[in-house]
């Protein structure tokens, strides 16, 4: 599993300022942001229908809150606050198991049977292994591989400095690695 590229889009906050009238820059948004922001619920519900209903709530709050936005850090990190304050408000007080696999199970249609077997075997490994490690490690981990957040974008949704998620992932994928037999590579 190797972390998506982290540069922010062109024009991101161009963008943002742009949704503020325009439902097209929106709708612009919308399109770059809503895979990470559905496997961001989906890591946490691991069900299709709740994640789809909190990454509609992210959106919607996302649109009702867009002035609020000030440019001052990515957008995607702004975006992933409210998706985290979504998940939070739904779950307040619910410890629920979740497997991972849903996060990535989006298929890609060019991927051998083969390939999606392996696939298939790498994400319940650290799946379970996500479940053995600290809450603070895990969360790092999601935001960074299936949020797409970069340290400093996590470190904003966090509440930490960007230091501080970039050791919570690195020792976090410490523990993983002793928990399964997966190579997981990281853009640090």
């Amino acid at each position: 599993m190797k972390a998506q590229s982290k540069n922010p889009p062109a024009g991101e906050s161009r963008l943002a300022r742009e949704a503020r009238t325009n439902a097209d820059a929106f709708a612009e948004l919308y399109r770059r942001y809503v895979n990470n922001v559905f496997r961001y619920h989906m890591a946490h519900t691991g069900n299709v229908k709740d994640a789809e209903d909190l990454t509609s709530q992210t959106f919607m709050a996302a649109l009702e809150n867009i002035r609020s936005y000030r440019g001052s850090g990515s957008f995607v990190a702004w975006l992933m606050g409210i998706a985290s304050r979504k998940r939070s408000i739904l779950f307040r007080g619910l410890r629920r198991e979740v497997p991972l696999d849903a996060a990535l199970h989006i298929p890609d249609p060019e991927a051998a049977p083969d390939q999606k077997a392996f696939h298939r075997l790498q994400i319940e490994s650290v799946s379970r292994a996500l479940k053995q490690i600290s809450p603070d490690r895990a969360e790092a981990i999601i935001l960074y591989f299936f949020g797409g957040l970069t340290n400093s974008e996590a470190g904003r949704v966090l509440g930490k400095s960007e230091a501080a998620v970039k050791m919570l992932v690195s020792r976090g994928l410490r523990d993983l690695r002793e928990r399964t037999s997966l190579l997981l590579e990281v853009e640090q």
